[in-house]
């Protein structure tokens, strides 16, 4: 990602910019040093995203911006949320709950204002986007499913048996989404 991101910026001509790989939790850089930051599905991953809001904040410039990404509840990210419900279910786990997991840990309402406040940022804003996820087929989205890291991670709490019947489970609930045009 950060690569790409180094060629789009290139390409649009674009000189005074920078990637790194950092921990959000322990930015290695000079507080005021930038000018802005972005964290796309991300946030939400960091074991203590309110310290890594407040390294943001510290980093940032007085008029600095950040921008960030991150899933909304379970209801509304099927694509998501139906793999780790079933999963949840299959190994009878109760912590953390569904809605306190994963990509899901920021979707509670308010919760992301709050944390970007008592970072210290001001004139947040929280917008809800809608997006889709779509696949040639639904084959091409279960290949999908299988790599992102919090479902990887929860997988792993899983007997083997549980984890096949998992994916079985997995596969037969998003067929719900496939059409004539593939995964949607």
């Amino acid at each position: 990602m950060l690569e790409i991101a180094a060629e789009s910026a290139a390409f649009v001509g674009l000189t005074n910019l920078s990637t790194r790989v950092a921990d959000a939790q322990h930015l290695d850089l000079a507080s005021d040093s930038c000018d802005a930051a972005i964290s796309r599905n991300c946030l939400m991953l960091v074991p203590d995203y309110r310290r890594a809001l407040t390294e943001i904040r510290r980093v940032l410039q007085p008029a600095g911006r950040f921008a960030a990404i991150v899933f909304s509840t379970p209801d509304r990210c099927p694509y998501f949320a139906i793999p780790h419900s079933i999963a949840f279910r299959l190994g009878r786990l109760t912590s953390p709950r569904l809605e306190e997991f994963g990509e899901f840990r920021l979707s509670a309402p308010g919760l992301l204002q709050d944390a970007f406040s008592s970072a210290g940022f001001r004139d947040v804003k929280v917008h809800a986007v809608p997006t889709h996820r779509r696949f040639p087929s639904l084959a091409n989205a279960m290949e999908y499913a299988k790599g992102p890291l919090p479902l990887r991670e929860l997988m792993t709490r899983l007997s083997s048996s549980e984890q096949d019947q998992a994916w079985v489970e997995i596969e037969r609930a998003l067929t719900e989404f496939v059409g004539p045009t593939g995964y949607s």
